[in-house]
C-alpha cells in the first residue's frame, strides 16, 4: 500500500504533572489541522493544542516522526510521543 498522510489536531488538558494530551482529531489537511487546533485551545478546560501530520503506511503500521505544523497555548515541549 502507498504512502498517507494524517492531519491532527491535539489538544492538551492541565494535569497534576503538567499538561496531558486530550482526543486528537483527524483533519482533511494542514489548514483544517490548524483551525481546529486552534479552536480547540480556546474551549473551557483545554489549555493548548497543536496541529501536526504524520506519514506513513496504515498496512504495517510504519510510521515517520510527526511533524508540528503550529501551537496554540500550553503544549509541553517534547512531542516525540505524537
Amino acid at each position: 500500500m502507498s504512502e498517507v498522510t494524517y492531519y491532527v489536531a491535539l489538544p492538551f488538558v492541565a494535569a497534576d504533572d503538567g499538561v496531558a494530551a486530550g482526543e486528537a482529531v483527524e483533519c482533511f489537511n494542514p489548514n483544517a489541522a490548524v483551525m481546529k487546533a486552534e479552536a480547540l485551545s480556546r474551549k473551557p478546560g483545554i489549555v493548548g493544542a497543536v496541529a501536526f501530520s504524520r506519514s506513513g503506511d496504515p498496512a504495517t503500521g510504519d510510521f515517520g516522526d510527526a511533524t508540528v505544523i503550529r501551537k496554540f497555548g500550553e503544549v509541553p515541549d517534547d512531542l516525540s510521543t505524537l
